[in-house]
């Protein structure tokens, strides 16, 4: 198909310092005459002139002689081959360099991209490439170079884009070389069968676009954009090209109109700027008139206003929303927050008085130079500091590149392709790796959430904490417990929002395991990969041969078997030693819960230490600790007599000390025993053993535990409630930390209950 028939207009250039950025890049005006000019076909070494003259435009002083050497190889290298259109194969990489050119690639990327396809399609080796360009030139050509159907068969598709990212995560300039050759193959993809353009078309809608929009390569991408709308969706495109027709015939432009009042505004504010207008491209006229029905003049295209500094943006954005009708709801600002493709910009838009909206777009000249290209516009991002220029020598590139045994870090990777590096090198095999990647590369939003130390992380719109867990801790989060999503506690399930501040509670047990369900909130391939890899070397035993004692994390009969069974079976027993045996097995009472009593103080032996001792000047009256809030030395307290003379002694901050104002206060105080009982609550996850290696903790802190109750869990929560005898209350905070630090325990507090 022609690649001519998808540009709509061509916008004029813009004056002044942005004068070789245009409203947008066009880089379909690049044909078969700008390639090889004029001129006669045995004149090649003229035909890099147009390379080298848009070079140029971006790097004035750049050493050209690498140019030129690549030109020589490239063309004798490939000299005799056709490609399918029946035009010289020379001509495709030189197509592919000039695209790269025009979008201000520095010289290694243009030089690497001369020839990347000798060693595919010639008798060129990388050792060749290597010896004569430098190791970050044969880096660049070995990271698009295809890997072979012959050694791969079916696999070799994936394969080939597996080895490019992974290429990419050592240098993101692989990929804009990969990016540019597809474009010109869609361009004149034309010459192929209609279900081999289908495949191709399909393949780079899913995975090169996306790519492209990832890496901020917004030229490129609205091309390939519209080249595979019209080869998947012929009538659409039909339809919208007949649309951008019947506009541009139009006697009247509303966009011209109000460009011409955006320049009068600025210009009475005294702000330098430059108003251009920035047609739309026909995926996005499509897209607008599926959004909006009927499409009015100001629907085909968008203001474009370039300043100066960041500052004049705001300045911008201020006069027309003071002079014009803004649009409130359209008002986005990706200068303070940027996309993480490094695009930049504010965006708004202002009404005309006859209904119609113009959107405007507000930017720096560098802004509008990234947001066009990338990360193809950050020149060489491997160069030192010190290096100014893009015609670095040689053996400064070679410097930065890779070498079989070191890897270079990329400064500018950023947290999608960190993540996809990550989980593809656990895909298990090509078909997985595609099936995922497709997957992966459609989630076109990220979030950023906050770790309690202050790192972040970033994650695809919609993630669950289960993807953070994986995010943050790889294969070892099988044993996360749960987690605290802005202080609060929250299931793995939960879904993450911008900007949250999500704390991971982990467990310690190195076998842990995930559990199944998890893989229904899985959102991210690197937690589900993880998950499926697990379930997949593990395989669950029939029913008949389980283990005895085993239980999933994920439901709640694991927490109910560990209760009935663990503390009469495992370790040692938790509860106070007596002349009556404690239960060998818990049971369920009437509610539910499991209930756990041993023998009641009064049948102690006589030998035996009292409990702390509350002491209040009245003889003969019966004082009784309150066990709504177990108040144990050196508890401030105060007592209060209620039925039959008792006075019960409450702590002071217990909620029931406001309801009993109304009865006599007594004095009380605290005897000179140390011995303490009390009453705690534990908040859990359920988890098998989790109450035998809970009572054990106690234990080892000299507590005895004189009742427990469990309840049963809700939603993977189990609430335990504990009283227990202390031979001395100053052991009270170490026990409740010795608690807190049992695998699965969040938290861990006095009774604190609204009884009395």
């Amino acid at each position: 198909m022609s690649a001519e028939a998808t540009n709509p207009a061509t916008p004029g250039p813009v004056a002044g310092p942005a004068a070789r950025w245009r409203a947008r890049i066009d880089l379909r005006r690049l044909g078969r005459a700008a390639l090889l000019g004029p001129a006669a076909r045995d004149r090649l070494p003229d035909a890099i002139g147009h390379v080298a003259e848009a070079h140029r435009a971006h790097y004035p002083d750049a050493d050209l002689e690498p140019l030129r050497r690549a030109w020589v190889l490239a063309e004798s290298s490939h000299r005799g081959q056709m490609r399918k259109s029946g035009e010289p194969y020379i001509t495709h990489p030189l197509a592919v360099t000039l695209i790269l050119a025009e979008l201000g690639a520095e010289t290694t990327t243009l030089t690497a991209s001369l020839l990347h396809d000798t060693v595919e399609d010639t008798e060129v080796t990388l050792d060749q490439v290597g010896e004569e360009f430098g190791a970050e030139v044969r880096f660049l050509v070995d990271g698009v170079t295809k890997l072979e159907k012959v050694d791969y068969g079916a696999a070799a598709e994936p394969e080939t884009f597996r080895k490019m990212l992974v290429a990419t995560g050592n240098d993101v300039r692989v990929m804009s070389i990969k990016l540019a050759d597809r474009l010109h193959n869609m361009r004149t993809l034309g010459v192929m069968r209609p279900e081999k353009q289908a495949r191709i078309a399909k393949v780079t809608r899913d995975v090169l676009i996306p790519l492209a929009e990832r890496l901020g390569v917004q030229a490129l991408k609205t091309e390939l954009e519209d080249l595979v709308f019209a080869i998947l969706h012929p009538e659409e495109y039909e339809h919208t090209r007949e649309l951008i027709v019947d506009n541009a015939s139009r006697a009247d432009d509303p966009l011209a109109e109000i460009a011409d009042e955006v320049r009068g505004v600025l210009r009475e504010a005294g702000i330098q700027a430059e108003v251009v207008i920035r047609p739309r491209h026909f995926v996005s006229v499509h897209r607008t008139a599926r959004k909006r029905g009927r499409l009015r003049g100001a629907d085909f295209g968008r203001l474009l206003v370039l300043v100066g500094e960041d500052a004049d943006c705001y300045a911008v954005l201020g006069e027309l929303h003071t002079c014009m009708t803004p649009v409130v709801s359209e008002f986005k600002d990706f200068i303070a927050v940027p996309k993480f493709n490094l695009y930049q910009s504010l965006h708004t838009a202002v009404a005309r008085g006859d209904g119609q909206v113009v959107e405007v777009l507000i930017r720096t000249h560098q802004m509008h130079k990234v947001a066009e290209a990338g990360v193809v516009a950050l020149g060489n991002p491997y160069a030192s500091p010190s290096d100014t220029s893009s015609d670095a020598s040689q053996e400064q590139n070679a410097s930065h590149g890779v070498g079989a045994d070191e890897e270079r870090v990329d400064p500018t990777r950023p947290g999608w392709l960190s993540r996809l590096l990550d989980w593809q090198a656990a895909a298990p095999d090509a078909d997985t790796f595609w099936s995922t990647l497709r997957e992966d590369l459609a989630q076109d939003r990220e979030i950023t959430v906050f770790r309690p130390d202050g790192g972040t992380l970033g994650l695809p719109e919609g993630a669950t904490c289960v993807d953070a867990a994986y995010a943050q801790y790889g294969e070892d989060a099988h044993a996360c417990l749960g987690a605290r999503v802005n202080g609060r506690l929250a299931t793995l399930s939960t879904v993450l929002k911008d900007g949250d501040t999500v704390q991971l509670l982990m467990g310690q047990d190195p076998a842990a395991e995930p559990s199944k369900e998890w893989l229904e909130h899985a959102h991210t391939p690197a937690a589900r990969i993880a998950i499926q890899r697990w379930i997949a070397t593990h395989p669950t035993p029939p029913a008949h041969e389980a283990p005895e004692g085993t239980a999933e994390r994920d439901g709640t009969a694991g927490v109910m078997s560990d209760a009935t069974t663990d503390v009469a079976t495992q370790g040692a027993n938790p509860f106070r030693s007596s002349a009556v045996e404690p239960p060998t097995a818990d049971t369920p009472d009437s509610a539910g819960r499991i209930i756990a009593e041993s023998q009641p103080l009064e049948d102690q032996s006589d030998d035996r230490p009292g409990p702390a001792v509350a002491l209040v000047d009245q003889p003969g009256a019966t004082v009784r600790l309150a066990g709504c809030c177990t108040p144990v030395p050196p508890d401030e307290i105060t007592g209060f007599t209620v039925r039959g003379g008792v006075v019960t002694v409450h702590r002071v901050e217990c909620a029931a000390v406001t309801r009993m104002k109304g009865r006599k206060e007594v004095d009380v105080r605290w005897g000179d025993t140390a011995e303490c009982r009390v009453t705690l609550f534990a908040e859990s996850f359920g988890r098998p053993h989790l109450l035998a290696d809970l009572t054990e903790a106690m234990a080892g802190e000299g507590a005895e535990i004189v009742s427990a109750t469990v309840e049963p869990p809700s939603q993977q929560r189990v609430r335990h409630t504990y009283t227990v005898q202390l031979p001395d209350a100053a052991l009270l905070p170490a026990l409740m930390r010795a608690m807190r630090n049992v695998a699965g325990v969040y938290d861990v507090s006095r009774a604190q209950t609204t009884g009395g």
